[in-house]
C-alpha cells in the first residue's frame, strides 16, 4: 500500500505516509512554565506504537509575554524545556516514529479574554474584535513587539531542535495570529506588515527565517495554513495557491493544507455531517503548484479513501486527527489487513472539543482510555465471572466487549432482532455514516471475542434470576415519550427557563389522537423507515434529534419546518450545530425558535411565538423529536436481587453515545 511506503519531508525520512495531526489535548501540566506531562508522553507513545510515521504535537507557545496561555498550552521558553521535550522525542523514537512540534507565535483575536494578560488586553495584527467577546477590541502589535516575537521564535526553535525533536510546524491556520497577519480580512495595517500580499506575508516569512536561524539551516520545517477560509472577505483559493508558491520559495519543507477559521469551525474541525475527505481537493490544488510534499487532512479515517488519495497523487501524506484519538492503532490495523477492527471516530466532538471547552482533558467518546492510556489499560480479571448484558445498544456492546477482553464469560440479550439500540435510527441518514461504522465495529468485536448473543430475547426478572449470573449490566436504553410523563430533562425544553415538572411535548393537546391516526409519528419510526411521511412535515423539537431528522427529510425533498421552544440545537456541540444549521439552509428547511406548540388538530398545528402571537402550521405529517424517558422497569425489578447489578447508558438518563460507551467501558473494566 502507498500508505506504508517511506516518505521524506526535507531531511527527515519517515517510515510511512501517515501523520498525526496536531490537536489540543490539555494534558500538559498547568504550572507556571507549562510542560508536557507523563500523560502527554503516554498519549503520543500510544500513537507511535500504533504505527504512525510522524506525530505533530499539540500547539506549543513561545512564552507568556503578550498573551495568557489558553487551555494550558505547553511553553518552550527555557533550556529547561529540553528535558521534557527530549523525553517525548526518545519515547516516540523507540517505535520508529518521528515527532514535530507545532510552534505558535500567538493566538491574537482568538485568545480568550483573561484578567492575567500581561498588558491587560488582547493583541492582534490590527485592532480587531475578540472572537470570544466582540465588545473587546484587540490592540495592534507594535513593530518592536513583532521583532521581539521573531527573537522568541528563534530561541524556542533552537530549544526544540536541541531536544532531539525532528521538525517544527509553523502554526498559521484557523484565524490565529499568523493567519491574522496573512489575511486581508483581519490585517488592516499600513506599515510594512500590511497592505498587499507581500506585506501581509512578511510576518509569516520572518517566522520561517527565525525558525531556520534557531533550529538550523537543514532542520525540517512545515507550514500549516488554510488554502481558503470559505469565508466572505477571507482568503481565496487563488491567493492560497500563491502563498503556497511563496512558502516553497522561502524554503519551507512541506505544506499542511487545511481550511476555515473560527467563524466556520466546521471546516477546521469537520464534524459528523461533513463528507469523508472534505479537504482533499484543496491539497490536490496545492500539490499542482509546488514540488515540496503536501499533507492533507480532514475526515480521512477510511483506509480505502486514504490509500486512494495517495495513489491518485492528490497528496503526499495523510494526516489523521481525531480518528487517532478514537483508535491509536489505526495504522497497524490497516497494515495488518484488519480495517474491521478500527474504532471509528464519530466526529461528534463530545469527548475531545467539548471536554476541552469545559476545562477538562481531551479524550474520545468511543475511546475512554484516550488521555489516560496508562490508567485505563484493560487487564485480565483476577476472578472470571459469568456476565449477562441486557440490551444491545452501544453501552451494552461496549460492556460486553471489555468484559470479554478481560476473560469473563459474557452473554448478551437483545429483545429486538438487531443490535444497535437507538444508534440504529441515529445512523440512518447518509451524513451519519460514522455511527453506522461504530455499530459494525462493536458487533464485529463482540462476535470475535466469543460473546454469546441472543437476539429476540426479552429479559424478564424471572429469566434473569433463573440464569443467576454473577454480574448483570442493565443497558435497556430509553424510549420516546408519547403519553403524559414527568420531565426527563431530555433537552427539548430550555429547562433552565421553564423548569417543567411534566414533559412539555407529552402535554400538547391533540398529541394522543394524532398518534392514533398516524398523523403524528416519532422521529425514531421515521428514521427506521417504519413510517412514510408526507410532502410537508413539521418536526416538534429543535434538539439534535429534531434537526438531524429535519435534515434527513429535507435532503429527501420534503418541505420541513422545525419548531423549537428555545434556540435550536442547544444539545449539540457548537461546531456540529454550525454544520447542521448550514446544511439545513441548503435543504430549504425552516427553523422556528422560541415557539410553543399549543395544540395539534386534524388540520394543523396551532403555535405561538415568544410574544404569544398565535398562528397555524399545516403539515401532512407531524414528527415528534424529543421527550425520551429511561427504560428502568427491569432495573427496578432486579435491584438487590443479584450480587452485582449495574445500570449504564440511557436507562440511567437519556444522553449521548459518549456516556453509554464510557459507562460500559469503565464499569466492565473494574468487575
Amino acid at each position: 500500500m502507498k500508505l506504508f511506503e517511506p516518505g521524506r519531508v526535507g531531511r527527515l525520512s519517515l517510515k510511512n505516509r501517515i501523520v498525526m495531526a496536531p490537536m489540543l489535548t490539555v494534558l500538559a501540566e498547568p504550572v507556571e512554565e507549562g510542560r508536557l506531562s507523563p500523560r502527554d508522553v503516554d498519549f503520543y507513545v500510544a500513537r507511535a506504537k500504533g504505527g504512525v510515521g510522524l506525530i505533530i504535537t499539540t500547539v506549543m507557545r513561545l512564552n507568556r509575554r503578550l498573551e495568557a496561555i489558553s487551555f494550558g498550552d505547553p511553553v518552550v521558553n527555557s533550556p529547561r524545556c529540553i528535558r521534557w521535550l527530549n523525553d517525548l522525542a526518545e519515547a516516540v523514537h523507540n517505535y520508529g516514529a518521528k515527532v514535530c512540534v507545532q510552534l505558535s507565535p500567538g493566538l491574537g483575536r482568538n485568545q480568550a479574554p483573561n484578567p492575567a494578560l500581561p498588558h491587560g488586553g488582547l493583541v492582534s495584527a490590527s485592532p480587531l474584535p475578540s472572537f470570544f467577546d466582540p465588545n473587546i477590541i484587540c490592540r495592534e502589535l507594535t513593530i518592536k513587539e513583532i521583532e521581539q516575537l521573531m527573537k522568541d521564535y528563534e530561541f524556542s526553535a533552537k530549544i526544540v531542535s536541541s531536544a532531539g525533536i525532528d521538525a517544527i510546524e509553523i502554526h498559521a491556520h484557523e484565524g490565529f495570529l499568523t493567519d491574522q497577519f496573512m489575511t486581508e480580512l483581519w490585517n488592516k495595517r499600513t506599515d510594512k506588515y500590511g497592505g498587499d500580499l507581500d506585506g501581509r506575508l512578511r510576518f509569516a516569512m520572518e517566522l520561517v527565517a527565525a525558525a531556520r536561524r534557531g533550529a538550523g539551516a537543514d532542520f525540517t520545517i512545515t507550514f500549516r495554513y488554510g488554502l481558503t477560509h470559505y469565508l466572505d472577505g477571507g482568503r481565496s483559493i487563488e491567493e492560497g495557491l500563491e502563498i503556497a508558491r511563496r512558502l516553497e520559495a522561502a524554503g519551507v519543507d512541506a505544506l499542511h493544507i487545511d481550511s476555515g477559521a473560527y467563524e466556520n469551525n466546521n471546516w477546521v474541525k469537520p464534524p459528523t455531517s461533513q463528507p469523508p475527505g472534505c479537504m482533499v481537493d484543496l491539497a490536490e490544488l496545492a500539490k499542482k503548484v509546488v514540488n515540496i510534499p503536501v499533507i492533507t487532512v480532514g475526515k480521512l479515517q477510511y483506509p480505502e479513501l486514504a490509500e486512494r488519495v495517495l495513489q491518485e497523487g492528490k497528496a503526499d501524506f495523510i494526516a489523521l486527527g481525531r480518528s487517532l484519538l478514537a483508535d491509536p492503532e489505526w495504522a497497524n490495523k490497516v497494515k495488518e489487513g484488519r480495517p474491521e477492527d478500527i474504532t471509528p471516530c464519530l466526529g461528534c466532538h463530545e469527548g475531545c472539543l467539548t471536554r476541552v471547552y469545559e476545562g477538562k482533558y481531551a479524550s474520545c467518546a468511543v475511546n475512554p482510555a484516550c488521555g489516560r492510556e496508562r490508567d485505563y489499560t484493560i487487564t485480565p480479571a483476577k476472578i472470571k465471572k459469568s456476565v449477562l448484558v441486557i440490551g444491545g445498544g452501544p453501552g451494552g456492546m461496549e460492556a460486553a466487549r471489555v468484559a470479554a477482553l478481560r476473560g469473563h464469560k459474557v452473554t448478551l440479550w437483545e429483545k429486538d432482532y438487531a443490535l444497535g439500540g437507538n444508534v440504529i435510527p441515529a445512523a440512518a441518514p447518509e451524513f451519519k455514516l460514522d455511527y453506522k461504522l461504530l455499530l459494525d465495529y462493536l458487533i464485529t468485536q463482540i462476535a470475535k471475542l466469543g460473546v454469546t448473543t441472543k437476539l429476540g430475547q426479552e429479559a424478564t426478572p424471572e429469566l434473569v434470576q433463573e440464569m443467576n449470573p454473577e454480574v448483570v449490566f442493565i443497558a435497556t436504553g430509553a424510549i420516546p415519550i408519547t403519553k403524559p410523563s414527568k420531565c426527563t430533562q431530555c433537552g427539548i425544553c430550555d429547562i433552565s427557563k421553564f423548569k417543567p415538572t411534566f414533559c412539555y411535548v407529552s402535554q400538547i393537546p391533540g398529541l394522543e389522537k394524532g398518534l392514533e391516526t398516524g398523523k403524528v409519528v416519532t422521529a425514531v419510526y421515521v428514521l427506521l423507515g417504519k413510517k412514510e411521511v408526507g410532502e410537508s412535515v413539521v418536526i416538534i423539537g429543535g434538539g439534535m434529534v429534531g434537526c438531524e431528522t429535519g435534515l434527513y427529510l429535507g435532503q429527501k425533498g420534503r418541505k420541513v419546518t422545525i419548531v423549537a421552544r428555545h434556540d435550536a440545537m442547544r444539545d449539540m456541540m457548537w461546531v456540529n450545530a454550525m454544520d447542521i444549521r448550514e446544511k439545513l439552509g441548503d435543504a430549504n428547511t425552516k427553523i422556528l425558535t422560541d415557539t410553543d406548540v399549543l395544540e395539534i388538530t386534524d388540520e394543523c398545528l396551532i403555535i405561538a411565538g415568544e410574544q404569544g402571537d398565535k398562528s397555524t402550521l399545516e403539515a401532512d405529517t407531524i414528527v415528534l423529536a424529543g421527550g425520551m424517558k429511561p427504560n428502568t422497569e427491569l432495573l427496578e425489578a432486579l435491584q438487590d436481587k443479584l450480587p452485582e447489578v449495574y445500570a449504564i447508558g440511557d436507562c440511567v438518563k437519556p444522553r449521548l453515545v459518549l456516556h453509554a460507551i464510557w459507562e460500559g467501558f469503565r464499569t466492565a473494566r473494574l468487575i
